[in-house]
């Protein structure tokens, strides 16, 4: 039974699937597309640490996936943008909704030490990060935050976030990537009340899933399949957004403003240039900037 014990603790301290294909698939820009680089990112991988054949995994086949990897970088390197604007303007508050393995505190620490990061995850992968973190040497500075949230026992964010520091009647960025999927409408629409009642001048971004319709035939097959796994997996994708239901919901909510952020504005803003065909789909998981 110790055994037993021991093996459920394991799994239960260990990175989400979904952050960890991320964190692989943000690797595999570096290694397998040519330069320049949206973005830089192989901490993920040494924090997943996966095993050598990773590479050879189905979904990591370099052509297969390289509309969702550009996706993924691109959507990253707006957020990152985000907050670095932010802060020229002395927002110095960072809040990463289902952080997973985001590594921008252990890749961008000239920018990172000057804020306060607060990374709120689940209980479990967040102590498994925390314990990877230090195992790495990169450990956790005064300034980053690790707060973890228990869901499904019904915890609050909110009450743990200003509980580990965060001052509400300062502005902040507040980013959710891959959250929404997984919440009801309900559970959305009160996330987005309880930002938009922030600081004046605080921002949000967030992403959220469309319609299969709406999605890029060659993103259609993945999406569906994505689907079907996260229903065997028990964790099936709940809600889905028309851009102009998610913009329309953030206005409600109390935002004065919203916009959806389209594959092709972040194609303009990042692929422009590159002469290679890399660049986003009409995604299945769009952005939402609102402040």
């Amino acid at each position: 039974m110790a055994d037993e014990r021991e093996r459920e603790d394991d799994h239960a301290e260990a990175a989400e699937g979904t952050a960890v294909r991320v964190a692989l698939w943000r690797a595999m820009h570096v290694q397998v597309d040519p330069p320049p680089h949206v973005l830089e990112d192989e901490v993920g991988l040494r924090l997943a640490g996966p095993d050598e054949g990773w590479r050879r995994r189905p979904d990591m086949d370099p052509d297969g996936t390289r509309w969702f990897r550009a996706g993924i970088v691109a959507r990253a390197r707006f957020v990152e943008d985000l907050v670095a604007e932010q802060a020229e303007h002395g927002v110095l508050q960072y809040v990463i909704l289902g952080a997973g393995l985001d590594t921008f505190a252990q890749r961008r620490t000239e920018l990172a030490s000057r804020l306060r990061i607060f990374e709120v995850d689940q209980p479990g992968p967040q102590a498994w990060k925390h314990r990877r973190l230090v195992e790495l040497g990169f450990g956790v500075p005064e300034w980053l935050r690790l707060v973890p949230v228990d869901f499904e026992a019904g915890g609050s964010w909110w009450e743990e976030l200003v509980a580990a520091d965060f001052d509400p009647g300062r502005p902040a960025v507040v980013v959710s990537t891959g959250v929404t999927l997984y919440l009801s409408r309900e559970a959305n629409g009160a996330t987005l009340r309880q930002i938009a009642g922030l600081a004046r001048g605080s921002t949000l971004a967030m992403t959220f899933l469309v319609p299969s319709e709406l999605v890029d035939e060659v993103l259609r097959p993945g999406f569906e399949a994505a689907q079907r796994g996260a229903r065997a997996a028990g964790t099936p994708f709940v809600s889905f957004y028309t851009p102009d239901e998610m913009t329309a919901l953030a206005l409600e909510a109390g935002f004065h403003t919203a916009r959806h952020v389209s594959s092709g504005a972040l194609n303009e803003r990042y692929f422009a240039e590159r002469t290679d065909g890399f660049r986003t789909a009409r995604g299945e998981e769009l952005l939402l900037a609102a402040t």
